[in-house]
């Protein structure tokens, strides 16, 4: 299959936020440039991302996973969805039975085992760590569960094998772009096809402390003072954000479909269309609402290669300014300048494909870039045509 890229560029401006704090529960930072960062990571854009798909309903329940722990209730739950009869502890250990087939390590937790009350039933076994399984793949486990009931020790010692191909099959959408790393059985791990840089802003940020405090309802006038006092940490910054998805991992993750009856072109384009979409318009919820941070990108770009993922980023690492009143337009004019630089010398114009979604004269500079597209919707539908004819052309 060809070596497909597309690169997502986004500058997002964001008023005082706290979208991902640190452990001290202060906005995250880092150096670049010489001189600190706002930083929102990968991982918190990574679930805006895949809870959008949700939110938004891009995808169908069936296309998307479930990231938990507790995979054995799950599969009990889904087990005794199949079969009624075999509903409670029994669907409970048919499933800590098939779960252990796959390879996979659980145990009951400590602390959910001392906390347990006498007569109260033991809890149930969970993974060390958060596992990622498709719906799909959970109701073929299930199925599984249900053939072997009868006798699911004996069953499984000839049906191992069956076991890890079916939690390793018909991925979701979600694992399929975002990868499934397992420490115990490494041959079920799933290459991620998106890698998403940690969004950081084109400028220079310093954190700032907000002091609030709140007054007690039914205090009188002989009892001044608040009822509560506290500090919250936030900055505002514009980011650049910037993902490349490997379209042609995409396709090898999803295999021949999520559906029976469609080519290998449709779920991949159904999937890199959700992506785009959810990962332009997300947006973490760290401190939503004390902040109400809800905004949308200024400026997108979006890059199909055959080359290699470009970044942007060195565009800022000289840090905006801001002497023109605000960062969002010598921004774009840092990338408008940037871009067709670094397409000369490292790029291949014969094989990419350049789109722009921009809003407000801030952002006119960039409207030479590529193909400008008036909608979100339009530039999705854009790119998810384009791949789909790349993906149908012969190696």
């Amino acid at each position: 299959m060809n070596r497909i890229f597309l690169d997502v560029h986004a500058l997002q401006t964001v008023p005082p936020s706290n979208l991902n704090r640190d452990d001290t529960g202060a906005p995250k930072t880092g150096l670049y440039g010489g001189v600190p960062r706002a930083r929102v990571s990968s991982q918190a854009w990574k679930r805006a991302t895949r809870e959008y798909f949700e939110d938004e309903h891009l995808l169908d329940p069936s296309e998307l996973g479930v990231r938990t722990k507790k995979v054995v209730e799950v599969l009990a739950d889904r087990i005794a969805g199949i079969e009624p009869a075999l509903a409670g502890e029994t669907a409970q250990r048919l499933a800590a039975e098939v779960v252990q087939a796959t390879g996979l390590k659980i145990e009951v937790p400590k602390r959910k085992a001392a906390a347990a009350k006498d007569g109260e039933p033991d809890p149930l076994p969970e993974a060390k760590y958060l596992m990622f399984f498709s719906a799909r793949q959970f109701d073929a486990l299930a199925r599984l569960a249900v053939e072997g009931a009868a006798d699911i020790k004996a069953f499984l010692k000839n049906n191992k094998v069956r076991a890890k191909q079916l939690a390793d099959t018909r991925h979701s959408v979600d694992i399929s772009l975002f990868g499934r790393m397992v420490a115990d059985i490494a041959d079920i791990s799933v290459d991620a096809a998106v890698q998403v840089a940690h969004a950081i802003s084109v400028h220079r940020v310093e954190n700032e402390s907000d002091y609030y405090t709140a007054v007690d309802d039914k205090n009188t006038d002989a009892e001044p003072g608040a009822g509560m006092i506290g500090t919250v940490d936030f900055n505002s910054a514009t980011l650049y954000r910037y993902a490349a998805l490997g379209v042609h991992q995409l396709a090898e993750n999803l295999g021949q479909g999520l559906r029976d009856d469609e080519p290998l072109t449709t779920p991949v384009r159904r999937a890199v269309e959700a992506f785009v979409n959810a990962f332009v318009a997300s947006l973490p919820k760290g401190k939503i609402n004390t902040f109400g941070h809800h905004t949308f990108p200024d400026a997108v770009v979006v890059k199909l290669r055959t080359t290699r993922p470009i970044s942007f980023v060195s565009a800022f690492e000289d840090p905006v300014r801001g002497d023109q009143g605000g960062h969002v337009r010598e921004a774009c004019e840092r990338l408008a300048e940037y871009i067709p630089d670094i397409e000369r010398a490292y790029g291949d114009e014969d094989s990419t494909l350049t789109w722009v979604l921009r809003v407000g004269p801030a952002t006119q500079k960039l409207g030479g870039i590529g193909t400008e597209m008036d909608k979100l919707g339009e530039l999705v539908s854009a790119v998810g045509q384009a791949v789909a004819e790349r993906l149908e052309k012969p190696a």
